[in-house]
């Protein structure tokens, strides 16, 4: 197998090497299945699992240690997201991906590509695993399709056109959202505002009629079971959950490469809410109260 774009790294032949180069791999192989799982603690395992393969396996026969640690972690991860698939049909509520902080520090979050980000992320959970595989993989970490063949089990002429349907829903689903970073950290900035003061009236100045706000808690906190629409429903379900929460602090940070908010109670994260905004209004909330979805943060403490 050819080395992805970037990679040029000599081949390990030692067992020492093979290490080395597998920790200098390591945030990308995080970054590929993070991308096919949507969450950090799983593609974490993967991870780990491939490097317990690789300890397992004779360095000798890996022509490409590179394109053999991607290509196994990919189909470690692809296992996982099929059976995740069942699990959630039983979560209890709307399942939303983990969140990643890519902010203040790069250095010290994982290495998401750009295309990663929250918007780009809900949607890939609307396609197949075997679609979303083959679009991460090429798409977003510009492997090859003979690389994308190895990870699914297929060849390189079903992968593209696994990848083309993919590109195809994505184009049609992915929301439109403001890119202008001043106006949209105004919007952030104003509704983090009115949901702590409980303004009601500035909510509705800053949802679109037709928002809709999406609520996980999986069943551990309180949480919307189903999807909340329209603007005056959405401004009232706020302002009683922040009600509930007198001391709470509001922090502005970047997760997946753009804005949100986090609410921290006590000193320690109670929620992540990733907005869609257009046109200078709201027109999605996504909000993750589920504390088994804050592994991507810097830190679940407000120091």
């Amino acid at each position: 197998m050819s080395r992805p774009p970037g990679m040029n790294e000599p081949e390990a032949t030692t067992a020492e090497e093979a290490a080395a180069q597998f920790e200098a791999l390591r945030p990308r192989l995080v970054g590929v299945a993070y991308g096919l799982l949507g969450t950090v603690a799983e593609a974490e395992d993967a991870v780990q699992d491939a490097w317990l393969r690789l300890q397992r396996s004779d360095l000798a026969e890996i022509e490409d240690l590179t394109g053999w640690l991607v290509t196994t972690t990919a189909r470690l991860a692809l296992d996982v997201l099929r059976s995740a698939r069942h699990r959630r049909e039983t979560y209890i509520g709307p399942w939303l991906p983990e969140p990643v902080e890519t902010a203040p520090d790069p250095a010290d979050t994982l290495s998401l590509a750009d295309s990663l980000s929250w918007a780009m992320l809900v949607v890939l959970e609307t396609l197949s695993p075997a679609e979303r595989t083959a679009f991460v993989l090429h798409d977003v970490f510009g492997h090859t399709f003979d690389q994308v063949a190895a990870a699914l089990g297929r060849t390189p002429a079903a992968c593209r056109k696994l990848a083309s349907r993919a590109r195809d829903h994505i184009e049609t689903r992915r929301p439109r959202f403001d890119v202008d970073p001043e106006r949209h950290r105004h919007t952030v900035e104003a509704f983090a505002r009115a949901s702590r003061e409980g303004d009601l009236e500035g909510l509705l100045a800053l949802l679109d009629p037709d928002a809709v706000l999406t609520s996980d808690g999986g069943g551990l906190v309180s949480a919307a079971r189903k999807p909340v629409h329209g603007a005056d429903k959405i401004a009232r379900f706020l302002i009683g959950v922040n009600a509930k929460y007198p001391d709470q602090v509001k922090r502005i940070t970047h997760v997946n490469g753009g804005l949100a908010v986090l609410m921290l109670v006590g000193g320690e994260v109670s929620s992540v809410t990733a907005l869609g905004i257009r046109d200078g209004r709201i027109r999605t909330v996504d909000m993750i109260r589920n504390p088994e979805k804050f592994h991507g943060l810097r830190t679940t403490r407000g120091h």
